[in-house]
Order: C-alpha cells, then sequence, then structure tokens
C-alpha cells in the first residue's frame, strides 16, 4: 500500500512537471477559441472569417505581451516564447491569405444577401420566406451576370489565382446551401417559397464556380505532364516560414547545404561500392542492394524482427529510456496498393504501415515495391518510424507538456527522427557494407530533399524535374520517385516539411554536441529531455536547456556554421 501512495504521489510530481507552466491556462482558452470560432464563422472565405480571426490573433498578442514574464518559471518562460512565435505566424499568414482573397473577392460581388441569410440562420432567424425567393432569384441574375462580365475580363495570371476565386464562390455556396437545409421541410412555407429559387440559383453558382477554375493564362504551368499539381509558394513566403521555424538561413544557404550533404553522402556511397567490387560505381551497388528484396509473404515478419532489434540497441547501450507502455502498444498494418501511389516505403507511428505488392499492381510496379522496400533500405529508416521515432515521440507527446502538440514543427518531428540515422551511423550500425548502402541511400535522399523542394517553391523546378532528379541522382526506382514528389507537393505537408528532416536532424546533432560533448548531460540525459519536450523550433529548446531565454528572445543560432 504504502509503495502505491509513492507511485501515486511520484505521478503527481511528474504530471506537475510534465503539464503545468504559468502559460498553461492561455494556451488551453486560445485553443477553445480558435475551434469555437471556426464552427461559428463556418465560410473560410469571407470577410466576417478573415477579420475576426485577425482580431483573435491581435488580442491574443496584446494579452501576452502584458504578461509577468519575469516572474514566469523557466518552463513557463519557454512556452510563452513558443506561444508568441506561433501567433506571430498565425497572424502574418493569416494577413496574407487575408490579401489574396481580397484581390479576387470581387468575383461574388453579388454575395451580401446570401451572407446575410446564412449568418442569420445560425440564430436561427426565421426567414421571410416569399421575399427571400425574390432575393434568391434576383442574386442569381447577377450571378449570370458577373459571370459573363468576366468571361470578357482578362484572366488570372495563374492557376493558383484563379482556383482561389473558384473557392470564394464554393465556400459561398456551401454555407448558402447548409442554411437552406436547416430551414428546408422544417418550415413548409420557406420549403414552398425557397426550394425551386435556390436550386436553380445553386445550379447557376456550381456553373460559375467551374468556369472561374480555369479562367487563367497558362503563363504559370498547372501540370508539367508529370500528373502532380502543388502549389508553389514562393520565396518570400519560404523566408517567412525559415523566420518562424528558427532557422536563421536563407533558401540559397540551405540548397548548398543540400547539395554538400549529398556530395558527402556519394563519397561514403563509393567507399562502400569498392568495398562490394563494383570499383567505385555506387549505382550498380545499389542495384545489389536493392535485388536483395524478400518475398511477399516473407516481408511483415522481417519488418517486426527489425522493430525488435531496433528497441534492443537503444535499451543494450543505455541510449534512452523506452517506457513498456511503449513497446507493448505498437503494432502493425499493411498498407494499401492506392496508397503506395503516394507513399512508396512503410510509415510509422503506433501503427508501423508496411509498404509491399499487392495483386492488383502491374509487374512493373510490383517489382518497383519489392525493390524499393528491400531489408537493407527498410533497417536503415525502421528506427525512424517506430522506436526511437516516431511511435516514442508520439507517445511522449501525450503524456508531457500536451498543450504544446499545438506548436508542432517538422524540424522536430523529422529532425529527431532524422537525427537518429546520423547517430546510429556514428555508433557503427549497420551490419555490412549492404547495410550501409541502405543508411547512404536514405541520407542522400534527405539531402536531395532540401534541394528539390526548395527549387520548386521558388519555381525553379517542376514536379516532372524533381522526379527526374531522385531517379538520376539518388537512385529511386522511377514509380517511388513520383509518389515521394506527389506526397512532397499533393499531400497535407507544409512547404518547408521535406528540408525539414535533414536539416532538422542537423539542429538536433549539433544540439547534442553542445550538450553531451561539451559535458553538460549524458547522452541519455540528452535523449530522455529532448523527446520529453514536446513540439517547439528546435533552438528554443537549446535556449531552455541553457536557461537563456530573455523576453525579446529571437533567433540567431546558426547551426550549420
Amino acid at each position: 500500500m504504502k509503495k502505491f501512495i509513492f507511485l501515486i504521489i511520484l505521478f503527481l510530481v511528474i504530471v506537475k512537471v510534465s503539464l503545468a507552466t504559468e502559460m498553461y491556462p492561455a494556451i488551453s482558452s486560445f485553443q477553445a477559441d480558435v475551434s469555437a470560432l471556426n464552427r461559428k464563422y463556418n465560410n473560410p472565405l469571407s470577410e466576417e472569417y478573415f477579420q475576426r480571426f485577425e482580431k483573435l490573433y491581435t488580442d491574443w498578442l496584446k494579452a501576452l505581451d502584458k504578461m509577468p514574464y519575469d516572474s514566469f518559471s523557466i518552463d513557463g518562460k519557454l512556452d510563452y516564447q513558443i506561444f508568441k512565435n506561433y501567433l506571430e505566424k498565425e497572424k502574418y499568414f493569416h494577413q496574407s491569405n487575408y490579401e489574396s482573397y481580397r484581390a479576387v473577392k470581387n468575383v461574388a460581388s453579388f454575395a451580401e444577401p446570401l451572407e446575410k441569410f446564412y449568418q442569420s440562420r445560425r440564430q436561427a432567424v426565421k426567414p421571410d420566406a416569399s421575399a427571400l425567393a425574390a432575393s434568391m432569384d434576383e442574386v442569381e441574375k447577377l450571378v449570370r451576370s458577373k459571370w459573363a462580365e468576366m468571361k470578357q475580363a482578362k484572366p488570372y495570371d495563374s492557376w493558383q489565382e484563379a482556383e482561389l476565386a473558384s473557392n470564394v464562390i464554393k465556400t459561398l455556396k456551401i454555407s448558402t446551401n447548409e442554411a437552406y437545409l436547416f430551414y428546408f421541410d422544417y418550415d413548409p412555407e420557406f420549403t414552398w417559397w425557397v426550394k425551386k429559387p435556390i436550386e436553380s440559383l445553386i445550379k447557376s453558382l456550381e456553373g460559375y464556380e467551374d468556369f472561374l477554375k480555369n479562367h487563367f493564362e497558362n503563363t504559370v504551368v498547372k501540370d508539367d505532364g508529370s500528373g502532380i499539381i502543388g502549389k508553389p509558394i514562393g520565396k518570400i513566403n519560404i523566408e517567412k516560414e525559415l523566420q518562424f521555424n528558427m532557422i536563421p538561413y536563407s533558401a540559397e544557404e540551405l540548397i548548398k547545404e543540400g547539395e554538400r550533404q549529398y556530395a558527402w553522402c556519394q563519397d561514403e556511397m563509393i567507399k562502400a561500392s569498392e568495398e562490394l567490387g563494383f570499383a567505385g560505381d555506387w549505382r550498380k551497388a545499389l542495384e545489389h542492394v536493392k535485388n536483395k528484396y524478400v518475398p511477399a509473404g516473407e516481408w511483415p515478419q522481417m519488418v517486426v524482427e527489425m522493430v525488435d532489434e531496433a528497441i534492443s540497441y537503444v535499451e543494450e547501450y543505455d541510449l534512452l529510456t523506452v517506457p513498456d507502455m511503449a513497446k507493448e502498444t505498437w503494432r502493425t498494418t499493411m498498407m494499401s496498393a492506392a496508397r503506395q501511389k503516394v507513399s512508396p516505403f512503410f510509415l510509422g507511428g503506433e501503427t508501423i504501415i508496411i509498404s509491399y505488392p499487392t495483386s492488383e499492381m502491374s509487374h512493373q510496379d510490383k517489382m518497383m515495391s519489392m525493390r524499393g522496400n528491400n531489408p537493407h533500405f527498410s533497417r536503415a529508416v525502421v528506427h525512424h518510424e517506430l522506436i526511437p521515432g516516431h511511435h516514442l515521440q508520439q507517445f511522449m507527446n501525450q503524456r508531457h507538456f500536451p498543450h504544446r502538440r499545438m506548436f508542432n514543427t517538422p524540424f522536430w518531428v523529422e529532425g529527431w527522427t532524422l537525427y537518429w540515422e546520423f547517430n546510429l551511423w556514428d555508433k557503427g550500425f549497420p551490419r555490412n557494407v549492404e547495410d550501409k548502402v541502405g543508411m547512404l541511400f536514405w541520407r542522400m535522399h534527405r539531402a536531395a530533399r532540401i534541394v528539390f523542394s526548395l527549387k520548386y517553391h521558388l519555381g525553379e523546378w517542376t514536379p516532372q524535374q524533381c522526379i527526374d532528379f531522385l531517379v538520376d541522382q539518388v537512385g529511386h526506382e522511377r514509380a517511388n520517385a513520383e509518389a515521394e514528389v506527389r506526397r512532397s507537393f499533393e499531400g497535407s505537408y507544409g512547404p518547408l516539411y521535406q528540408l525539414a528532416y535533414m536539416i532538422g536532424g542537423i539542429q538536433v546533432y549539433q544540439l547534442r554536441q553542445e550538450m553531451v560533448e561539451g559535458g553538460k548531460m549524458t547522452e541519455k540525459e540528452f535523449h530522455d529531455y529532448f523527446i520529453t519536450q514536446n513540439y517547439m523550433p528546435i533552438e528554443l529548446l537549446r535556449a531552455r536547456m541553457k536557461n537563456d531565454l530573455p523576453k525579446d528572445f529571437m533567433s540567431s543560432w546558426r547551426f550549420l556554421d
């Protein structure tokens, strides 16, 4: 009984350390505010939405500035800095999106009666059904008039602008229809008057929406033949994204770093290929390793064995604390053929999603999947996906400072997992030369991601050029390269996500050098501390480790230098 009470007390102490800082109530309130406002203002392309969220960010930044920063604990100060940075980022990109909206909002110059209708519906105001029907009839005439006007107007410069204009009409249509369905059949008079006018109006809005989507000049390529359609964000927004992630480097400097990292990998790959007897021809060595794939039916169990090996390794060398519950709760599933078109390699988290051929694939696609998921490639990254990687991250994030999960940044998420690829390479994790080739393949890929993702977002490369780069310079199977590029630009990933793997990994590696090699922490202490701090820009975690968090904190860590 005494032991049980002691454990309860210990748990409460841990909860206090891991959950509560002076900023916790403010961050929780802000999260609740955002959720509530998104539910209330259901048209994200409207004046009321943009103005209300502008006020939200401004009000919270003012409130933050009035808080007694100097009296906060060091973790409270850390939360303050993370929260402030987050608010400034959200406000900046909100304003940027607002400017883009204002540039095209005239396509809905007829929208006011519809906006009044869906806004008053929120309070269930009973509409004057006959007047509303007449208003909708008049709005439809204005829609058709505006449509004819736009046909004569100069097309938009880019397909992105045309698509935004189209979406302004789409969101207006959705909000209007949602309000209509609120009253439909519950109010017989409303239904009698409004049913036909709104059906006709919706049909006109849909036609106008479709027209706008294609109303652009062919000066900017939408599809270069790859079938991949992303949205390059341009140099200004790249620099802003880097600023808010506390990466004090230009896009050009990061491209040079990617090229430098790639050159190192290539040199190491040549050494490995010489060991294998291919006279420095690393592409032949890569082919040799790819062809060591295993039959489909045997692959899942081999992945499980590699997972167990990775867990045993970090525990045997006392590199990290791995809770028993984390080891108990991971599991496996298989990836569908459709999903492999976007994610050709296995993914991880609490569930490791194994990628391998299915019967519905063509013979060529089957071979690409098997060759791309050979044991040596996979052993190089299974720890990235599960333990000590993404599964352990998610496990810890649910239990330590969970309010920081709002501050998700790919430099922390992928930086930690990529760092382990660096660290295990240094520790001699590869069992043989084929394992080295597997690890180097992925390291080359991470370096290539820096180059191709930035060149794409700077408008210098098309998706097809990115695909060719991965095939020619990294040695990807073409179908896998296409899937990687599609995942990068059409998925739910932010514009810096792909470069964040290696750049974030370098940040963690350099921080480890400071803290561990500098004699301030043991390696295990460093790893345990890092993984229990939850999401934030890594430079802020470095400042926390060094107990150096002035209120006017500014990013300045030149970790690549």
